[in-house]
């Protein structure tokens, strides 16, 4: 029997590639001939650039870059394996995980970090770019990352405006003539899965803004600076981008990306199947076993479960899910072509212990869903 093991990660718990390297150590110790084929994947957000790296057999470089307040920090990203391709997760230098929460301030945080990997990345030689860009803690329609790459935001006494969300009400205009050259000659791929346009109520400042520390006198100013900000890469762009559905994500990431690097935002999971080459052996094996920590019904949103699913029924492969929590009926299950899922919590427990015990109830339930498997092939 040929297993095709394609998780995320257990977030908190298990990365995604120790869960494939528990599924191969349960088959080998306990079963014979069972040959397990491990591709540990991710949604564009966390643990991409590890996948990727690892699935291409490509290499991390570590980077000196500023953190969202400036602060100097090692961040990572990733060269994939025989080729040109940076893949960076924004969040390894602009995310909320790099600041305390009591710092948390959208009108200060900056992305001027992201742009600085971009920078490392293209003084490697790298012409391809796979970004990342959940888990921010920015609002500021990505004025930093440009910056970091030779553009000035120029008040309107021709100052260079204030890092962070402050600066976006402050732009009067975009001096691009230090731009970057490189990047014309780049390609960029956003992975994206929010359709959240740049303002708005459901934009950047009105959806993601309070996570990130913002008040609610603080989302307005940051709506208008938005709003601002649309209008001026209109005026000198040409290029509409307020009401484009992803401009949004990342507190107006999207709308910098498609702006000034002419990116085109994909589904997260999409890109890192396509780059982990994982169609390839789909049509290979006889089972999948794909999870992550939580499944229920926003799992179809982008979720990798649910991208591993619908590739293995393209090959009418049947598909097996483990997770931590299971929050799904039987109907909506196959509504995401999972053929059956497997909480790993055997027994009553709090969020603590279940975290700490993940790989022994994991082990256990990889156990009993091989086991089960093998009775239905003798």
């Amino acid at each position: 029997m040929r297993i095709l093991i394609a998780p995320d990660s257990f977030k908190g718990s298990l990365s995604a590639q120790e869960i494939c390297e528990v599924c191969e150590d349960v088959a080998k110790r306990h079963f014979s001939n069972i040959e397990v084929f491990k591709y540990p994947l991710a949604d564009g957000g966390e643990g991409t650039v590890e996948s990727l790296v690892g699935c291409t057999g490509g290499e991390f470089r570590i980077v000196r870059v500023s953190n969202p307040l400036g602060v100097y920090i090692e961040a990572r990203y990733g060269i994939l394996g025989n080729s040109d391709t940076a893949v960076i997760e924004m969040a390894e230098a602009s995310g909320l995980n790099k600041i305390q929460e009591k710092q948390r301030n959208p009108m200060i945080t900056s992305t001027y970090g992201t742009g600085e990997l971009i920078r490392h990345a293209l003084d490697q030689g790298c012409k391809r770019f796979i970004i990342g860009i959940g888990g921010s803690a920015t609002n500021d329609c990505g004025i930093g990352v440009i910056q970091a790459l030779g553009a000035k935001v120029l008040d309107i006494s021709g100052n260079i405006v204030a890092p962070g969300g402050d600066g976006l009400l402050q732009a009067h205009s975009i001096d691009l003539s230090g731009f970057d050259p490189r990047i014309k000659e780049c390609s960029f791929t956003i992975a994206c899965d929010v359709n959240n346009p740049l303002t708005g109520p459901n934009g950047a400042a009105y959806v993601y803004a309070p996570q990130k520390g913002a008040t609610e006198e603080m989302v307005v100013t940051l709506d208008s600076g938005l709003k601002n900000f649309a209008s001026l890469i209109k005026q000198q762009i040409g290029v509409d981008v307020e009401s484009v559905p992803g401009a949004g994500a990342a507190g107006g990431l999207g709308a910098c990306f498609l702006s000034f690097f002419q990116g085109k935002l994909q589904s997260g999971i999409e890109i890192v199947m396509k780059e982990s080459n994982i169609e390839q052996i789909m049509e290979k094996v006889d089972i999948v076993i794909t999870g992550e920590g939580k499944i229920d019904t926003q799992t179809k949103c982008g979720k990798t479960p649910f991208g591993v699913a619908t590739l293995a029924k393209k090959y009418n492969i049947p598909v097996i899910a483990v997770c931590g929590v299971l929050d799904i009926s039987h109907i909506q299950l196959s509504s995401i072509n999972i053929d059956a899922a497997f909480s790993i919590i055997n027994s009553p427990c709090n969020s603590a212990d279940a975290i700490s015990n993940g790989k022994h109830n994991l082990k256990n339930t990889l156990y009993n869903v091989i086991k089960l498997l093998q009775l239905k092939n003798k």
